[in-house]
């Protein structure tokens, strides 16, 4: 008899744990909005990319552009940089990055990203923030008045974070799932 009450005690302790742990697991149907979050970001990134290098861009819009960007990354994020002349890649803390596109030397400058898609599905980490990662392609093309020319088509690996955070609304506190990109790595870059 005290074995039975044994492993009733234990069933019911593993049941107390799981039910506690799953309460931060992302439910399958926030999975799916989550996702779309992501992509809708990595998507808003794109066109903030493609205004930010436009030659015809003011200077306070690109300014502008470049703090609306900034708010999508988690802090200490970084933006590889390839080349088809060199080998080495180079990453940039995120500002820079946007900074260095900006004054690039050439009249005109087209970025456009496509075949956007996840590539590794979302995993919980320790500390209860999920990781995944989206795949771009990015072509770039850069022309000046007296010839130059450049192109390349780079794919990019974009980490991102999910984070269960709070807000206060009507004095309530709101629980609610967060989307921040991190690094965008430079896997491949072509001709």
């Amino acid at each position: 008899m005290k074995l039975n009450k044994y492993f009733l005690l234990v069933a019911f302790s593993l049941v107390a744990v799981f039910t506690v742990s799953a309460q931060d697991d992302v439910d399958p149907r926030r999975k799916q909005a989550i996702d779309s979050l992501a992509l809708e970001k990595v998507k808003d990134l794109s066109k903030y990319i493609s205004i930010i290098g436009d030659k015809k861009t003011q200077f306070s819009e690109a300014q502008r552009v470049m703090d609306r960007a900034e708010e999508l990354f988690a802090d200490d994020s970084e933006m590889g940089v390839s080349s088809l002349s060199r080998e080495e890649i180079t990453y940039y803390k995120v500002r820079e990055y946007f900074e260095r596109l900006m004054a690039l030397n050439y009249d005109k400058v087209t970025i456009k990203w496509y075949d956007i898609h996840y590539i590794s599905d979302l995993e919980k980490q320790p500390d209860g923030t999920y990781v995944g990662v989206i795949t771009i392609y990015q072509r770039f093309e850069g022309t000046s008045d007296d010839g130059l020319s450049y192109k390349d088509t780079t794919k990019k690996d974009i980490t991102i974070y999910v984070k269960k955070k709070e807000t206060q609304i009507a004095g309530r506190t709101i629980e609610f799932w967060d989307v921040l990109l991190g690094d965008v790595r430079v896997t491949e870059t072509s001709a």
